[in-house]
């Protein structure tokens, strides 16, 4: 029987350990030590009321999806995750998923980057997190969508795009899950992406060939619907010790482009705070 006091204490101790600087809210005067409980549970995606009968221990057991998110949100180490979901009741990751946890270093670096669209992606490019200048950019790519699946269905982003330039975009995202699936063959999110993925004959064409192709530094040019046409540098990074991708987009200083990105970054932020 799962010992709903072991979860509150573990989440109620994290919680207040977590400095605000961390997760990139002010910190200054606070009566009481660590993150608030809205501020976790609006970073978590889970309702106050609900994190609140977490850390009472009157919740029922809580899904692996929640345990996760908090493990994230709470910037916890593998074992401390682990520990998390042995409280919760809930088996541990197996060491042969898909890594998800997102390191603390990391998290600040999305902090505390304001000025540059950040996210983090798993493996076979599921969308863990991402910091608000991403979510001005790309508001519809959101924590939880993946990436593939949305390519090939034709809902990614508007970006302006050769021929050439999609088919060399979309072979490397395929090879990319080619690697996840020989690295984490047990892995169900995986499975499922690629079962979902075969029905799309463009999808099908481009692993059948099995062509290897490498993601490369290069420039979009994002058609948003509020400010038009914008044109950013595009990175992928990977987070050192880990299997995640880092993906900025960044403007050339000084250009009309950065001036477009600066104004959709501001209407992005008026949106977002509460009326």
């Amino acid at each position: 029987m799962t010992d709903r006091g072991e979860l509150a204490t573990l989440l109620r101790a994290w919680r207040e350990r977590l400095q605000p600087a961390a997760v990139g809210f002010p910190g200054g005067q606070r009566r009481t030590a660590g993150l608030r409980r809205e501020e976790v549970a609006l970073l978590a995606g889970l309702s106050v009321d609900y994190l609140v009968r977490l850390e009472q221990g009157r919740a029922e057991r809580p899904s692996a999806q929640v345990i996760a998110s908090l493990a994230r949100t709470l910037q916890v180490t593998d074992a401390e995750r682990d520990q998390l979901y042995l409280a919760a009741g809930l088996p541990a990751p197996a060491p042969s998923a898909v890594p998800t946890l997102i390191p603390g270093s990391v998290q600040r670096l999305i902090a505390r980057l304001p000025d540059v669209a950040v996210g983090v992606w798993t493996a076979h490019w599921t969308l863990l997190a991402a910091n608000p200048a991403w979510q001005s950019l790309l508001g519809r790519i959101g924590p939880g969508v993946n990436l593939i699946a949305e390519q090939f269905a034709d809902r990614a982003p508007a970006v302006v795009w050769t021929p050439e330039e999609q088919e060399q975009h979309e072979r490397a995202l395929v090879s990319d899950l080619r690697a996840a699936v020989i690295r984490y063959p047990d892995d169900a999110s995986v499975r499922e992406l690629l079962a979902d993925l075969q029905g799309n004959e463009r999808f099908a064409r481009m692993w059948a060939e099995g062509t290897v192709v490498e993601h490369r530094s290069k420039r979009k040019t994002f058609v948003h619907p509020l400010v038009g046409p914008v044109t950013l540098d595009c990175d992928v990074l990977t987070a050192n010790g880990t299997d995640l991708r880092l993906v900025t987009y960044t403007a050339e200083p000084g250009s009309e482009d950065a001036s477009r990105f600066d104004l959709l970054r501001t209407l992005g932020a008026v949106a977002a705070t509460p009326g």
